[in-house]
């Protein structure tokens, strides 16, 4: 049996658990910090979720986090109930969609989260009691002003800030009337089953949807398909699926509008990241949306765009020219320009 370390704070970590229970692998959760957080394997960065799989003919425990990798590793484990297409043209649209999700969407869940009063009081209060929920009030108020106080000094790190609060409120709005017409065409981003990309985009609207006052109250006004779409997408196990349900290449016209919006917010960021990143600057700046952003810039994130051009050059030629023509005039094709 594996195990799962997380919290319900966490967008990655029921990202992970939404995955595990659909594909039906054995796994005990565990939440970070409690009781039973114990004999973890150490892991190289103190992020959540940990993923630990039990060591063969004795040898130690193994772990390992980040979610990209975790559902990677769990494809060569597991062979039944796969999220990743086997088009390999496929899975490469459905890895950049995931991408943004993981990186984009949790700007505006960290946004929401730690900009409002009331979301900031609501994760203060109840985070803490992820750990222990038997903890006193007094030790709960302590813990609300240390997490508190630690998360909003972050904003910056992420990308929030008053000059780029509307282009992550904007996009939020938009990704939800996205997701809305999708869904209603199609339950799910990569045909009739669930892909990673499904899994990241439910890991921040689980958060966005379920958990945060904001724009819980917005995504209800303006895309309550969606809002009904995260709580199925919480506990897929009882879904059948077969191979036939994948999406064939002639129905990647779906996927237009979201591609789009990647290439409306998210290329522009990971080029600008990237150029401060490589010039050693101490500001990532540049144009989204007609708007400007500043931030820091983000080491992880220049890695998420080195990664996706790799994935982009494995593809045969044949595969790679049917991507670029998908992508061409999303604005996604400048993250593989030469």
């Amino acid at each position: 049996m594996l195990k799962l370390v997380g919290a319900y704070g966490s967008p990655y970590s029921l990202k992970m658990r939404a995955v595990l229970r659909y594909r039906h692998i054995p796994f005990r959760w565990i939440l970070r910090g409690s009781r039973e957080d114990v004999g973890i394997p150490a892991v190289p960065v103190p992020i959540i979720p940990v993923l630990v799989f039990p060591g063969e003919s004795g040898a130690p425990d193994t772990a390992i986090v980040d979610s990209s990798p975790q559902i990677r590793r769990l494809e060569e484990l597991y062979a039944d109930r796969r999220v990743i297409p086997p088009d390999p043209a496929l899975a490469f649209l459905d890895w950049l969609i995931e991408d943004y999700a993981d990186e984009w969407m949790t700007k505006q869940m960290f946004h929401y989260r730690w900009s409002y009063p009331a979301d900031i009081a609501k994760a203060g209060k109840l985070l803490p009691l992820d750990r222990q929920p038997q903890t006193s009030y007094e030790q709960i108020e302590k813990a609300s002003q240390f997490i508190s106080n630690r998360q909003i000094n972050r904003l910056g790190v992420v990308g929030s800030n008053p000059v780029t609060k509307s282009v992550i409120e904007d996009s939020y709005r938009r990704i939800l009337g996205i997701l809305d017409r999708h869904i209603e065409r199609r339950m799910f981003m990569m045909g009739e089953r669930p892909a990673s990309s499904d899994f990241g985009v439910f890991g921040q609207l689980s958060q966005l949807i379920g958990f945060d006052p904001t724009p819980a109250t917005i995504a209800i006004e303006v895309a309550p398909r969606v809002v009904s779409w995260v709580t199925r997408m919480e506990d897929l196990s009882w879904l059948e699926v077969s191979d036939s349900q994948w999406m064939a290449r002639d129905g990647v016209a779906l996927l237009r509008p979201l591609l789009e919006e990647i290439g409306r917010v998210y290329a522009p960021f990971l080029l600008a990241n990237a150029d401060a990143l490589e010039s050693g600057a101490k500001r990532t700046e540049c144009e989204i949306d007609g708007r400007p952003w500043v931030q820091e810039p983000f080491l992880y994130q220049g890695k998420c765009l080195k990664w996706l051009r790799e994935a982009h050059a494995r593809l045969d030629s044949s595969d790679r020219g049917w991507v670029d023509s998908v992508l061409a005039g999303t604005g996604c094709e400048r993250l593989f320009a030469a």
